[in-house]
């Protein structure tokens, strides 16, 4: 469903991404693990259109999408939740949750947001800033759930949460992959929701990936230190 062929991404003239070749097939659930600042996230944010890519070709459903923007993107299908989630701080859970569905094609109604975080459904008349971390985590990804994405991006969902609502996110992911085989590119260090949930992993350094595992090959501390650095 994604491919990614020698994509190289940087900041002014800088290389931070070098040459990333990967695939993520259609109904996977791939998460791409490493240690904090090795360009985790500006790959991501090249995926989704934010950060122009240097060299290379990104497709998504065959489609050469490397000089699309953003929005174009988002309308083929790409759903991103970006780390520190980035709901609209002024505005209710509903109104949040109702920009989402302005985004997709296949938009849903917001009774699926509330059926699948129901704590939204009690705060719908909140607003998005006076929630924890974890409902507004929550809020993100439904606020991108109700655009009917094909495939969700999500940038370090465990970053700040309670382990409970970690959790919940681990299974809900397994849940739209085995119910609506939605397909997901997680970027994680978490290795409880990664070995929940991700069929794949790939790992990254210093911009490039290096080496391919199973979820399970990080029960093995030695394993998991070298590849996260924990």
């Amino acid at each position: 469903m994604l491919t990614l062929d020698a994509v190289s991404v940087g900041y002014d003239g800088a290389v931070v991404n070098r040459a990333v070749t990967l695939e993520l097939h259609q109904g996977e659930i791939l998460a791409l693990i490493g240690r904090n600042g090795v360009g985790k996230t500006t790959l991501a944010r090249a995926v989704i259109g934010l950060n122009r890519v240097m060299s290379g070709t990104i497709r998504f459903a065959g489609a050469d999408i490397t000089a699309l923007p953003a929005q174009r993107r988002a309308r083929l299908g790409i759903g991103y939740v970006p780390q520190g989630r980035g709901i609209f701080a002024d505005l209710t859970v509903e109104e949040n949750l109702r920009t989402g569905r302005f985004i997709g094609l296949n938009r849903r109604p917001l009774d699926y947001a509330y059926d699948l975080f129901p704590i939204l459904r009690e705060r719908r008349r909140q607003q998005g800033g006076t929630l924890s971390g974890g409902q507004q985590q929550m809020l993100s990804i439904a606020r991108v759930l109700l655009g009917g994405p094909r495939m969700l991006l999500l940038d370090e969902p465990s970053d700040g949460i309670q382990p409970n609502i970690v959790d919940q996110i681990g299974d809900l992911c397994a849940r739209l992959n085995d119910e609506e085989g939605m397909t997901v590119l997680l970027i994680e260090q978490n290795l409880d929701l990664i070995i929940a949930c991700a069929h794949r992993c790939v790992v990254m350094e210093r911009g490039a990936i290096t080496a391919t595992l199973a979820p399970q090959d990080l029960e093995d501390p030695e394993v998991a230190r070298r590849a996260l650095a924990i």
